[in-house]
């Protein structure tokens, strides 16, 4: 049963310095008017190095569990993700004030983008489960991917650094990485309907209603069914590319040919030619290499977190 939220004795806020416009002191000062204005018990945990985030994580949640605090997270889906990744299992309830380009988590739940605003909301929110996904040890809360994809957040992250973190230099960047050929995977798919041999661009697994939405692929109801929504793409060439890229813009993407859509409780993904054991992966936005094989599933628990009313 979820803690109630007259139950949480402060809120413990790790903000991410790193992450949206990078005025620290000015969202501190924000934070600090919300929050103090309505008497509440707070304490904020600032991450300048981002290589920090996992163990500040692991700290507060430690700090979080022994005074009945809340965790919160200032940040992008990226930073949402290692603090939950600390949280999960822990029995702490989890915040958001989203921070970052997209905010696709902090979107679902109808958590505003707008600090001040966000901060408000974490006050008069209630305590609800949110489904967790999983790739072998490691969760995601919006998608995990391999193939094309991963490239995708590669290039855009290049892209932000040399022309700066917007929705437009994100859009640019697809635009050039769509362009370039890619390579194809030829991997083993083991779920509960079989086994299934595929070349494809990418496998793409979805955990996030909004995003699944916006691109055209109706399987956003299967999330509340403990399922994950798997995306696959035949090879096509760049011409092709950019226009699914138009498809997905639209909200129309599943009714493309070379799109294949399912939903899994379960999946199991492996090279079909075995040439190196680690694979190229990315899970909200975050990139790293995993052994496969892949295994995609629901967590057995879900995250406890504090969203505002409908």
């Amino acid at each position: 049963m979820a803690p109630a939220v007259n139950a949480i004795t402060g809120y413990h806020i790790i903000l991410n310095a790193r992450s949206g416009n990078r005025d620290v002191d000015g969202k501190c000062a924000v934070i600090r008017d919300v929050l103090g204005s309505a008497g509440s018990r707070y304490r904020l945990h600032i991450v300048k190095d981002a290589r920090k985030l996992r163990e500040t994580a692991i700290r507060v949640v430690n700090e979080a569990r022994q005074d009945g605090g809340a965790v919160v997270i200032a940040g992008g889906d990226g930073s949402i993700n290692t603090v939950a990744q600390a949280v999960l299992g822990s029995g702490c309830v989890f915040g958001v004030l989203p921070q970052g380009t997209f905010n696709y988590f902090g979107r679902t739940h109808g958590i505003p983008e707008d600090l001040a605003e966000a901060a408000r909301a974490l006050l008069r929110a209630e305590v609800r489960p949110v489904q967790v996904g999983l790739l072998n040890n490691r969760i995601f809360l919006v998608n995990a991917s391999l193939g094309l994809y991963p490239k995708l957040l590669e290039d855009r992250e290049f892209y932000k650094r040399q022309l700066g973190r917007s929705r437009l230099v994100a859009l640019w960047s697809a635009l050039v990485t769509l362009w370039r050929s890619h390579r194809i995977l030829r991997v083993r798919m083991d779920g509960e309907d079989g086994g299934r041999d595929l070349v494809t661009q990418t496998v793409f697994v979805g955990n996030n209603a909004l995003q699944l939405e916006q691109v055209g692929i109706p399987l956003a109801s299967q999330l509340d069914n403990g399922r994950l929504a798997v995306v696959t793409l035949k090879p096509v060439g760049p011409m092709a590319m950019l226009g699914l890229m138009l498809r997905g813009a639209f909200g129309k993407l599943d009714a493309a040919d070379s799109v294949v859509s399912f939903a899994a409780r379960e999946l199991t993904v492996k090279p079909k030619f075995v040439l190196s054991a680690w694979t190229k992966v990315a899970t909200d936005g975050e990139i790293f290499w995993l052994r496969a094989p892949l295994r995609f599933k629901v967590a057995s628990e879900p995250l406890l977190l504090l969203k505002p009313p409908a």
